[in-house]
């Protein structure tokens, strides 16, 4: 993305060098922005005066005396780090990016998509729907935020502000306000739960290759295979309260409320959202201390999404001093950076993480429009008014405007209005040949602040499922440990229930109330696991739960409604296979043990597939190499040649079997689900998959197309690497270019070179433990998506409890802490968590006063 203008930086760095005497300038611009750590600083708007001590990663511990100046001092100090990342999330949950970069034709897309989708405006609903301590807290995050923002001018916040500036694109530097916050959890909704581009595929799928081929393509969860366990086990059910306490009360079923939702262009620029590609997701587990060698539990957490720099994290301990009833709150673990309060950590009693459920929350709706007013649509055989939003999008760079209308059902927008043709960039206007609409649960204004806040001073497994309570969306996967030893695991979320002829897997009518959402799964029949015999739960994506779970379901809402819990989306298995081998052979387990496992780069998929290409008939080099591969030990380490040699011949394989007859722009992708559909095809070699679309005269089988790949991934792997095999290693070509919004996109290298940090090689890939994803449209095999934090909790023992960031502390690229944890993460290494105040006090390497002003 082409986001500055190359002669007028090129000018700069003349007259900054040439004529203004260049160094001091240049040092200004880029070390002026770097925060004040140490001393004391007069801010207004605080109570009592707040500590924030940080140790050598610049991880900073908060010691406030009350609620409102802990979290005021959390808006300060994630302002300080992190201030641009902020202001660009802002932008990216509002549509309004070309405020930041100018016009830019990659990006206008996306600023109109999102502006469809209405995320802003649900935010802004949903403050107005809050009061009490969530509404208080929003807002004091917001005026710490303020605070500082208002103590510097732009170009003292950003280097971004001032390399953008003089391109000419002039940004209004706007009060942050808790509306900021709200809708920044309304992208991270869309990232970790969007079907709806599943429903446009499969049937684009359906059309190009007929039903038999989509379903050999997308094949059901292998739930009898006995090496992927679900989440849930059979011995887990079925859930009583005999079993499970469940001192919650029941979330009873809700009506359909009305819900706003939309859609971004699939080829968007920026990194800020997980990939797309159906191999993502997280890893968790936790162990009880009957299996580890403190006899304490251990839980471990990686969530995977898309790669960024700085990272989505933001590492920090919140510390009441003292606890008590008005000021609760003493946690430490991972905030998002435009958000109060922390995510996943630990606090003095409970610790947490997450993965993604996974659960189907999204469905397209075909509308008929009125052919005589296209603002009406038709409902049960009448003509209901639409609501339209007139949207202005506005550039940085230029006084031009674009307004756009958005229409809205009642089931949410019409996503496909206002598309751009590809050919003329011009912007259509309204779609009334084929209009989508999209029912969407996380644009109804919801509490998951509220369960934040509950879950950060939660004490014991009540609360916590209290808190869980409140978490609407995304729907994940919470896995749990306490001090008193018990550990659990719950999923939170409001999943829809259907029509029974609606699966919620291809767009359906939307003229009558024939396919409206019913209802929500009540959270008490939500999955949940407590204390299990076996002392141990994985969640990795996979499977929740074994098929009875379904019939207890059913006998509980009845067999009428049909709720998708993730079919067809959950990862097909492989890492969960992995832990949970992992867990029952490596024991007694330990920050050792579980490290090992973070790390592991055992690639199951290859295990299944390369055994079977040894009968196929070859000779010279390329036989010599298949014979080569046969030896493999399996592990995607970043050592390992026959990984470089594999990755090349899968990246080919797919390009090879899938994409001459996948519909136009899809290609096949990566990850767990096309691997285990490409393992059951390896059973049909004359499956019609296997035949090149694109040699009419011919009919290959499946022994062309693999000697085809091999052939080819060999010749790309000694282009790529040379003739020498020994010489081979994954981690050259994998690797993980860590490239910040948006000047690290811009195209020109003195300006990505100031931004950006890597390569760094890696090891891992698509449904490995160390999940650290590449595309299959880009065999470079450098990573899109990968753990973007790791955490080791010794939970009784937190002193003992381990994490790393994918980056760094800091958001300025002139700041040692912008990018110190690239090598210690690529490493799968660990800093100490440190949570008690001797152990900060201790680890100090920088001490901030902030005092009230007098």
């Amino acid at each position: 993305m082409k986001i500055v203008r190359i002669v007028l930086i090129v000018l700069f760095f003349v007259v900054a060098f040439v004529l203004i005497g260049g160094y001091a300038y240049y040092y200004d611009m880029t070390h002026g922005p770097l925060p004040q750590h140490s001393g004391v600083i007069p801010v207004a708007g605080l109570n009592e005066p707040v500590e924030i001590v940080r140790d050598d990663w610049a991880i900073p511990h908060i010691y406030a005396t009350n609620a409102h100046d802990l979290f005021f001092a959390q808006g300060y100090t994630q302002a300080q780090d992190r201030w641009w990342q902020m202001e660009f999330f802002r932008h990216i949950g509002s549509g309004t990016i070309e405020e930041l970069t100018g016009r830019s034709e990659d990006v206008f897309g996306n600023d109109v998509f999102i502006r469809t989708v209405g995320w802003r405006r649900v935010a802004e609903r949903e403050y107005a729907t809050l009061d009490g301590e969530p509404a208080v807290y929003l807002q004091a995050f917001a005026d710490g935020v303020n605070a500082y923002i208002s103590s510097r001018s732009g170009s003292d916040l950003a280097l971004e502000y001032s390399v953008l500036g003089l391109t000419g694109i002039n940004i209004d530097i706007a009060p942050w306000t808790p509306a900021d916050t709200l809708v920044w959890g309304k992208v991270m909704a869309w990232d970790l739960g969007s079907n709806q581009s599943n429903e446009i595929f499969y049937s684009g799928l359906i059309e190009a290759v007929g039903e038999e081929m989509a379903s050999d393509y997308q094949p059901p969860y292998p739930y009898d295979n006995p090496n992927r366990p679900t989440i849930m086990q059979p011995e887990d059910l079925p859930m009583s309260e005999t079993s499970l306490p469940a001192e919650t009360s029941s979330v009873g079923l809700t009506g359909v409320a009305i819900a706003y939702a939309g859609s971004i262009s699939p080829d968007t620029a920026f990194a800020f959202s997980r990939s797309q590609n159906a191999g993502i997701g997280s890893n968790n587990w936790v162990v009880s201390g009957d299996l580890t060698e403190s006899g304490l539990p251990l839980l471990a957490d990686d969530p995977h999404l898309g790669i960024q720099m700085p990272s989505i994290w933001y590492e920090i301990g919140l510390h009441c001093q003292p606890v008590s009833e008005e000021c609760p709150f003493n946690v430490v673990g991972f905030a998002l950076p435009p958000a109060p309060a922390v995510i996943v950590g630990h606090n003095d009693h409970i610790a947490w993480g997450v993965t993604n459920f996974e659960g189907d929350v999204q469905d397209l709706y075909q509308i008929r429009v009125n052919p005589d007013n296209p603002l009406q649509y038709e409902w049960n055989g009448d003509w209901r008014d639409m609501t339209v939003y007139d949207e202005e999008i506005a550039f940085g760079d230029s006084d031009e405007t674009v307004t756009i209308q958005v229409r809205e059902t009642h089931f949410g927008p019409i996503i496909n209005d206002n598309q751009i043709d590809e050919e003329t960039g011009e912007l259509l206007g309204f779609n009334n040949d084929n209009p989508l609409a999209l029912r969407w649960t996380a644009l109804d204004p919801g509490t998951l602040f509220k369960g934040v806040l509950e879950l950060n001073r939660a004490a014991n497994w009540s609360e916590f499922r209290q808190a869980l309570s409140q978490w609407d969306v995304p729907a994940q996967n919470f896995i749990y440990a306490d001090t008193e030893g018990n550990i659990g695991y719950q999923v939170p979320g409001r999943i829809p229930y259907r029509a029974t002829d609606h699966d919620g897997t291809l767009p359906v009518p939307g003229w009558t109330d024939e396919y409206e959402w019913q209802g929500f799964v009540p959270y008490d029949l939500m999955p949940r696991i407590f204390n299990p015999e076996r002392g141990y739960i994985v969640t990795a994506n996979q499977a929740v739960a074994p098929l009875e779970y379904y019939d207890h379901l059913a006998a509980e809402l009845g067999e009428g409604p049909n709720y998708n819990f993730g079919d067809g989306v959950w990862d097909f298995g492989y890492r969960g296979q992995r832990i949970n081998q992992l867990i029952e052979t490596s024991g007694p387990h330990s920050y050792e043990t579980f490290r090992a496992i973070q790390g592991d780069n055992m690639n199951i998929s290859a295990q299944e597939i390369v055994p079977l290409l040894s009968d196929l008939t070859l000779d010279g080099d390329i036989a010599s190499a298949r014979d080569w591969l046969l030896e493999w030990d399996f592990y995607n380490s970043r050592d390992s040649g026959q990984a470089a040699f594999y990755a090349n011949f899968w990246e080919r394989l797919m390009a090879n079997l899938y994409d001459d007859q996948l519909h136009d722009g899809y290609e096949a992708p990566n990850g767990a689900r096309i691997m285990w559909a490409t393992y059951l095809l390896m059973q049909e070699p004359d499956n019609a998959w296997w035949d090149d679309a694109h040699t009419d005269a011919v009919v290959e089988s499946r022994d062309d197309i693999l000697i085809r790949s091999l052939t080819e991934g060999y010749a790309n792997t000694t282009t790529q690497l040379g003739t020498d095999r020994t010489q081979w290693r994954w981690g050259a070509l994998h690797t993980a270019i860590f490239r910040s919004n948006p000047l690290g996109y811009s195209g020109i290298d003195l300006i990505e070179n100031m931004v950006n940090r890597g390569p760094a090689e890696v090891g891992g890939g698509d449904a490995i433990v160390n999940s650290t994803g590449w595309d299959t449209s880009n065999p470079t095999f450098e990573v899109d998506w990968l753990p973007s934090l790791r955490m080791i909790v010794s939970v009784g023992d937190f002193e003992r409890s381990f994490a790393i960031n994918t980056t760094g502390q800091s958001g300025h690229p002139f700041s040692s802490n912008y990018g110190d944890m690239i090598p210690q993460w690529a490493a799968v290494n660990y800093h100490p968590m440190i949570w008690s105040r001797e152990a900060v006090d201790l680890s100090a390497e920088a001490r901030l006063i902030l005092r009230p002003e007098s």
